[in-house]
């Protein structure tokens, strides 16, 4: 069994940027583990045509690794996964990660006061801290459909992208039409035959305003970063003033974006009624507000057609809506999202005295400003519960909740630290309490809740939470070693 000071699990953003700082900081006895062949997470998983990030790229990048050669205002999939790349190079991680290391529990013993990790091929780690790294979007979720396994044709998630699947004129169906939906719908509407979008529910898309960046903005990112961070923090600052309103519930602002919709719906689609389809019933900001300049014009062409009706069951050859159409297909592409809830559901962690953590997380995940867990000693999360952000880079986030990480493992010594339960009970009433206030607790459903719980987002703005984690009050944490005998 391999001992480290500290174990990272997950080789995405949030890992790559802690391996980061724990080498910044000194803290060198570190192993990343990733249960792929390659960095870089959730933009290796999707590599579908279209794939982008929906936060400027200026912004969804470490700070401390700006990129003068960014090709576009948003950039691509295959930009974005080369940058990781690129930082895991340059940061030095690739001899402190283990690949193919899937990782299926984690168990703390009291007595010695350290964590054994299991992998799933029966590699097992010690170690002192226990970070885990995943991020909430990378378990592909498809719904159950009556008779979705008797299709004779291809289907595949956005997640999982049959690149050798040719879908020129073929009859495509496409189910959902949200985040990744919306990106792949126009690529898929310009080579198949005919294309069907099931849509479940209309979303608030706002114009996007994408272009490449001209050459003499790359040169002046690259010879001028004092300007480059200005432009960072431009687009920082929008986010936070313009768009975390519309979620807080400013009626202006909710008001002043319900018209650019409008006018992005009016600039693109002629047609009356299917301008009332995809207008929302809920209140905007209630679900991720999207942004595109091409799904509009991808659902007006004349061989795309939008279904609203839900659908009953698949045949071989087709699907039956509850109306009782139907339709016949090809192939069946699902942009269906993913299942973030439970937190960690891949990994059985056993805390003290035996607790699991899927347990004490029933009725809906959560943790001490999102990174800690009473009766969990050394458990460290990067993008843990109430910590997502609908408006701005979870980037940012992440770095200071590195910055918190490492502050928590240097006041731990060699020993252990847990948050106080009195503490995260606190924590968890005022974010409650304050997410019951905004535009999430509107709608029944999204992958923001779990059941009537809002599991995933953070209630303020990004500053507000930079703030609270800029250092670690000592008073909130007691040391764990009151569990090892040995002590």
């Amino acid at each position: 069994m391999e001992k480290f000071d500290i174990l990272v699990v997950g080789g995405g953003f949030g890992g790559l940027g802690m391996g980061h700082q724990l080498k910044q900081a000194g803290l060198d006895d570190f192993v990343i583990l990733e249960k792929a062949d390659q960095v870089g997470g959730t933009w290796r998983e999707n590599s579908y045509p279209g794939a982008e990030c929906d936060v400027p790229s200026a912004l969804y990048s470490y700070s401390f690794a700006p990129n003068p050669d960014w090709k576009h205002k948003w950039s691509k999939q295959p930009q974005i996964f080369a940058y990781l790349k690129h930082c895991a190079r340059k940061f030095g991680l690739y001899p402190h990660i283990r690949f193919g290391q899937a990782v299926t529990a984690a168990e703390y013993d009291d007595g010695r006061g350290r964590w054994t990790v299991s992998t799933e091929n029966g590699d097992k780690f010690d170690c002192q801290h226990f970070i885990c790294a995943l991020g909430q979007l990378h378990h592909p979720s498809i719904p159950a459909f009556a008779g979705r396994d008797e299709f004779s044709g291809p289907q595949f998630h956005s997640a999982k992208w049959a690149h050798d699947i040719d879908l020129k004129d073929k009859r495509v169906a496409v189910i959902g039409n949200a985040a990744s939906a919306l990106q792949f719908i126009p690529h898929v509407a310009a080579v198949a035959d005919t294309l069907t979008v099931y849509q479940r529910s209309a979303n608030w898309v706002l114009p996007k305003g994408d272009r490449p960046y001209t050459a003499l903005e790359k040169w002046i990112s690259r010879k001028i970063p004092f300007l480059a961070k200005l432009y960072r923090l431009g687009i920082w600052a929008k986010q936070e003033l313009i768009v975390y309103p519309i979620i807080a519930g400013s009626k202006w602002h909710q008001r002043v974006a319900r018209s650019a919709f409008r006018r992005n719906l009016k600039s693109a689609i002629s047609d009356p009624e299917l301008r009332k389809m995809l207008t929302p019933n809920y209140t905007i900001g209630a679900k991720r507000i999207l942004v595109s300049d091409t799904l509009f014009p991808a659902l007006a062409r004349e061989n795309v057609d939008l279904v609203t009706e839900g659908i009953k069951q698949f045949t071989a050859t087709s699907i039956i809506t509850k109306d009782g159409v139907t339709r016949a297909h090809d192939i069946v592409i699902y942009g269906t999202g993913f299942r973030t809830n439970p937190f960690l559901q891949s990994i059985e962690v056993t805390g003290h005295g035996g607790k699991r953590l899927r347990n004490v997380w029933t009725g809906g995940a959560r943790a001490f400003l999102g990174i800690a867990v009473p009766g969990f000693p050394n458990l460290h999360m990067l993008y843990g519960p109430n910590t997502n952000t609908g408006h701005t880079s979870i980037i940012y986030k992440l770095e200071a909740q590195i910055r918190y990480i490492i502050q928590l493992i240097q006041l731990s010594g060699s020993g252990a630290i847990e948050v106080r339960k009195d503490v995260a009970e606190q924590f968890d009433k005022e974010m409650q309490a304050r997410l019951s206030q905004t535009a999430w607790d509107r709608v029944a459903a999204s992958w923001y809740k779990d059941g009537d719980r809002i599991t995933n987002n953070w209630p303020g703005s990004s500053w507000e939470y930079y703030r609270r984690t800029r250092r670690v009050d000592p008073s909130h944490y007691m040391a764990a070693d009151i569990y090892n005998t040995n002590a």
